[in-house]
């Protein structure tokens, strides 16, 4: 006789507990799959707590979550004096001197069945192309200060444009938190005191505020950033440390204002202890210097950040300490970790914005029943934790990958112990051409021949199904691409003109 199913009860109450970007991603994320009868969601934060948010640049999935909350694309970046992002710039990770660009979307065209970049790997070493970023129309334009989005031209480079955003965090969130309220999110504002645990089980019970009132929910999920307030300090869940790999663990920012027309690119420029990010926005341009406190002071980081910096600074340096790793786990009992509370990894892919609605995404597809079933758990986190890897090992990719030997820092990089995974991803490419995408990780072959062929990671062959094609049809079909792919960039309109007509902010 079949076992009849049973669907457990539901959970008709979540509490987020801390607002910033990632409490106010999912307020609207839950809020546009939840109707407010069925379940009911709030957010508790303070005024009086600070957020991390310094600026935020993105990846390309950013614009499947506003499109899943049906947001208007030139409406929100109005509101958060946003510009658009082709890719990131980084200066000086190889060796001194040196400079590419990571793109979003691909590179050339199909020309057999391979990847394109086995035949790049080919026409380079003929020494006929030192950059694989002549064939890419992202690279092409951000060099150009072009943009556009995709056109509808078949066969065209301008229909394969793929890109994200440079916008204000703060200006987010609060975009975030009026959709949010529209749909019936419930904002509390309070500082919480003390975190109560049920004695049998020890579940989440309560949340408790100083003003004396008690918050109870069926699911906790905790935004409350580096200070994990329920994940950590309430359940003790324990937290793996990535800082071996990772030696970066301050950051100096200030804005500045902007001195020209906004790049449509991150930059990423490497010092002798860290790097620095250029963020433009609308209204101004973000600037932080990544740092290791082992390496450098404080104050030289400072004065380095500062002294590279193109505009008028627009307030005081904020400093800000951090430590790279991830929880033990990411759910734990009934309290989920999203954002800064379920780890960090350095800024230096703009990965932040992506772990968040990634985590949304695992929580959605996997939302539990009130009696919390451990393997829908279980699940999750095995997921988030092979996400945060694959992330976590792509970003070890730039540091180790280089010839620097001019600082103590990058000769610890250069020699330092990296995951086997990563390592045998190196000699594969090294010694064969070859890359391959594992478990569905996040950063591709296209990714990951940007960074290493940009580094000077150089491949010993390529694929031998490349000289199928002819040398006569293989030397004209590339030329063909990159002039296309040249023609392409320079009839796309400037990336500030582009934004004055489509999505320019109004200036306080």
């Amino acid at each position: 006789m079949a076992e009849e199913l049973s669907e457990g009860k539901s959970i008709s109450d979540v509490l987020i507990v801390g607002g910033g970007t990632a409490g106010w991603m999912t307020a609207a994320a839950l809020a546009n799959v939840f109707s407010k009868t069925h379940c009911r969601i709030r957010l508790v934060e303070s005024d009086q707590i600070g957020t991390v948010g310094v600026g935020e640049a993105t990846i390309p999935v950013v614009l499947k979550f506003n499109q899943m909350l049906g947001i208007d694309e030139d409406d929100f970046l109005r509101s958060t004096q946003g510009t658009f992002k082709l890719g990131i710039q980084f200066v000086n990770w190889g060796s001194l001197g040196n400079r590419y660009i990571h793109p979003f979307g691909s590179y050339g065209t199909p020309m057999g069945s391979l990847s394109f970049y086995h035949y790049w790997l080919k026409y380079h070493r003929e020494g006929k192309s030192r950059d694989i970023g002549e064939f890419s129309i992202a690279v092409q334009a951000a060099l150009n200060g072009k943009f556009m989005r995709p056109a509808n031209m078949p066969n065209s480079p301008l229909s394969q444009i793929a890109y994200a955003y440079h916008f204000d965090a703060g200006l987010y969130a609060q975009y975030l938190r009026s959709f949010s309220e529209k749909k019936g999110v419930e904002r509390i504002e309070g500082e919480i005191v003390d975190v109560a645990i049920r004695p049998d089980d020890g579940f989440i019970e309560s949340v408790n505020l100083k003003n004396g009132e008690k918050l109870s929910a069926d699911l906790y999920i905790d935004c409350t950033g580096f200070r994990g307030l329920l994940i950590e300090q309430a359940l003790n869940t324990g937290f793996i440390d990535w800082s071996h790999y990772l030696p970066c663990d301050r950051a100096v920012t200030v804005p500045s204002k902007n001195i020209g027309p906004p790049d449509s690119f991150t930059r990423a420029t490497a010092h002798t202890a860290g790097w620095q990010w250029r963020i433009p926005l609308q209204h101004r341009t973000g600037n932080g210097h990544v740092y290791s406190s082992k390496y450098m002071r404080d104050e030289e980081a400072k004065d380095i950040l500062l002294k590279n910096i193109e505009g008028d600074t627009l307030a005081e340096p904020k400093f800000i300490q951090f430590k790279t790793g991830m929880r033990q786990k990411f759910w734990n009992k009934n309290c989920v970790a999203i954002g800064l509370s379920s780890g960090f990894l350095e800024p230096l892919e703009s990965t932040s914005i992506h772990l968040i609605q990634s985590s949304i995404a695992k929580l959605l597809a996997l939302f539990p029943t009130a009696d919390f079933v451990q393997p829908v758990i279980d699940k999750y986190n095995q997921i988030m934790c092979s996400e945060f890897i694959g992330v976590r090992d792509f970003i070890i990719l730039h540091y180790k990958a280089t010839d620097r030997s001019d600082s103590a820092f990058w000769n610890y990089c250069r020699h330092m112990d990296i995951p086997q995974n990563l390592a045998d991803k190196i000699e594969l490419y090294k010694s064969s051409g070859r890359l391959f995408r594992d478990n569905n990780e996040l950063f591709d072959e296209i990714s990951l021949i940007a960074v290493m062929h940009g580094q000077g990671i150089r491949a010993q062959r390529y694929h031998p199904m490349v000289d199928d094609i002819n040398e006569i049809e293989f030397d004209r079909l590339m030329k063909e691409i990159k002039s296309v792919i040249d023609h392409s960039a320079q009839a796309m309109p400037r990336h500030g003109d582009f934004i004055a007509k489509h999505c320019a902010a109004k200036f306080v």
